[in-house]
This record gives structure tokens, sequence and C-alpha cells, in this order.
């Protein structure tokens, strides 16, 4: 079979492409090009980022291909990049909330663009592979392809990867999402890789935010749940829901103050104890299903609202304009407009939304 693995200068890519070519696959390694050279990044800058300068890790991409012995192609996804996932991204922060740009990325760059690129710079191929901690199974009784917790429940990536199709999920493979992260690495070790031990990328992207934003300041307030003028902010979009440190607030308070809501529209930052922090519920609109038919009623479901969230225990209430009502059996802390709220069953990822209300 002739497979497409999207190498990103890491050790998981790389293990992947190497792990397909000794089953006696056809490999070729592909990585987008998405930096844009005209930001200039803030001094406190770290290159382990998903969004940063590149131009190391092409090289060592590079260096993984011709270790491997397979094919390789640097493609230009630049532009829609920024498109579909800086554009959105800004307008989000714009509107008081706090996008996950890696989920977009996933959804419509990495499984989308990149593949179509190949095909058009002229590669062959029938699968796309990365190396993603993800596994997917076919459901005969479904019909259906259906997207499944990787077997090592600490480095799982189906939270970002919830938005993928039916069609993509048909054509793509994760080689890695048996094993454990130190297995890979093992793997790596000894057949002497170089990223071996590399780092993984922790965030984003590699520097301050603003860098991308580019907002002008926009002063407003910082108000308690009264209305009560308690300092000023310098633009919403520095701060997210569960935010505590650097708030600037004058005069002392006996107990610690976190940011509870945004208000854009108003250009004003709302703040209150822990304990506004506690929702029972989200509404979540553009929502996704990976892995089973539109729901008509409702479903148990365990659902993650970040990443490092514990999956909690909830009832999806489907809507008839396609969005969903979720209801926790327990109040969660710190929900945030803006981020994915994701379903499984079990292992299962079933699908998954934007967070637009708590």
């Amino acid at each position: 079979m002739k497979i497409l693995v999207g190498l990103s200068g890491g050790v998981d890519s790389a293990v992947a492409a190497y792990l397909l070519k000794e089953q006696g696959n056809e490999v070729t390694g592909a990585m987008m090009s998405i930096w844009d050279n005209s930001l200039a990044v803030s001094k406190n800058g770290t290159y382990n980022a998903c969004f940063g300068p590149e131009d190391e890790d092409i090289e060592m991409a590079h260096r993984i291909a011709d270790f491997i012995k397979i094919p390789f192609h640097v493609l230009d996804c630049r532009k829609e990049y920024k498109e579909l996932v800086i554009e959105n991204f800004k307008k989000e922060y714009k509107e008081g909330r706090t996008p996950n740009p890696c989920v977009w990325c996933n959804a419509y760059i990495k499984f989308g663009i990149l593949p179509f690129a190949a095909q058009k710079a002229g590669v062959v191929f029938d699968k796309f592979a990365t190396g993603h901690y993800a596994n997917i199974k076919f459901n005969d009784s479904l019909n259906m392809y259906q997207l499944y917790k990787a077997a090592d429940k600490n480095k799982d990536q189906t939270y970002f990867l919830h938005r993928l199709p039916q069609k993509i999920l048909s054509s793509t493979v994760f080689p890695i999402g048996k094993y454990t992260k130190d297995k890979v690495r093992n793997i790596a070790k000894k057949i002497g890789l170089a990223v071996a031990e590399k780092p993984d990328s922790q965030d984003f992207y590699c520097g301050n935010y603003n860098d991308i934003l580019k907002f002008p300041i926009n002063s407003g307030n910082i108000v308690n749940k009264r209305g009560e003028i308690l300092g000023k902010h310098y633009g919403v979009w520095n701060y997210t829901i569960g935010k505590r440190k650097g708030l600037g607030l004058r005069g002392g308070t006996k107990n610690p103050l976190y940011v509870i809501n945004i208000l854009a529209k108003q250009n004003i930052v709302v703040v209150g104890s822990q304990e506004d922090l506690y929702s029972s519920y989200l509404i979540a609109k553009e929502v996704s299903w990976s892995s089973i038919p539109i729901p008509k009623k409702s479903l148990e479901v365990t659902a993650k609202i970040r990443q490092q969230h514990r999956p909690a225990k909830a009832i999806v209430i489907p809507y008839s304009d396609g969005s969903v009502k979720v209801e926790f059996n327990e109040p969660q802390m710190s929900i945030t407009s803006g981020q994915s709220v994701v379903f499984y069953e079990d292992d299962i990822v079933l699908g998954g939304g934007v967070i637009y209300q708590s």
C-alpha cells in the first residue's frame, strides 16, 4: 500500500513512518509549511511549539526521511493555514472567546489541505498517516469508521481529532496508536533515530499571542458581579475564564478573584470567586459527530471540556438547529467559550463541538 506520512521533525511521526515501511508499505513523507515569516517572535518565545520558525524542523524531517530511506516533500500550506486557523484564532479572541487552534488545524489543514497539496504535487497514495496517539476501527453494525482513544491514555490526542469526518477516518492510519510513548521512544532509540529524545511540542505558538493578534489597545473595566469597577484591562483578549494572576486589581481582597465572564461587546471583564467558576451545563455549536449518526435523542456520555480535563459524566441533549446542551452530573470548573467539548462512550470518540455558553 502507498502511504503518505505527515512528518513534523519529531519522534512520533518518525516512528510512524518507520513502522509503516517495515510493514512493507511504500511510504512517502511530507511536511506542511505554515509559518508566517512576517511575524516577529517575542523574546520570551520558544521554538518548542506547533506554530513557529520551522527551518530546524524541516531540516530534521529531511534527515528522518533520509534515515528511513523514503521520499520527502515540503508543502506550502501557509495561505490556507492563515485563512482557516489564524483568522479564526483572531476572530474568537476578539469576541471574548478562547479558541483551540490545534483542533481547527487538524480538522482542516493537517488532514485536509496537506494531503490535498501532496496530490496536487503529484504524490500518489492510498492512505494518509500521522504520529498521533489515537486509533480507528470500523463498526460493521453502523457501517461507520470510529475514532478510538489511544492505548496510552496519558498521551491520547483524540480531543484534538474529534472533528475528523468519515471520509478522512476511512483513509487515515495511526501507526503508533497501540503503543505507549515510552515504547515509541524505545523503538526510536533501537533503530538510531536522532529525535529519540526530542521533547514534545508544548503549545500552539512559540511566542506571545499578541505577536499574532496585533490588536490595538482597547482599555475597559474589570468589574465584580455587582458591576462595581475594580480595575482596568487593556483588551479582553488578554483574559480567559479562570485567569487569576496578573489581573492588576486595586485594593486588597480577602479571597482570590478569578475571571468568570468576558463581555466582549461591552468591553468588560467580570471577576468573582472560585465558586463562580463552576457550572452544571454548557451549550455547544458547530457540533461534529465523527463516529455515530447524528443523534435525535439524548445521550449519556463522558465529556471533556479541554485536553487535560478529567472526563465527566453528562447528558447531551441535541437541538433541532444542530447545537447541543450538555448537562453534567456534577458542576465543572472553568467551562470556557471557544474551547471544544468532546463526547466519549468508553474509548469511542462520539463527536464534539465549540462551547458558546455555560
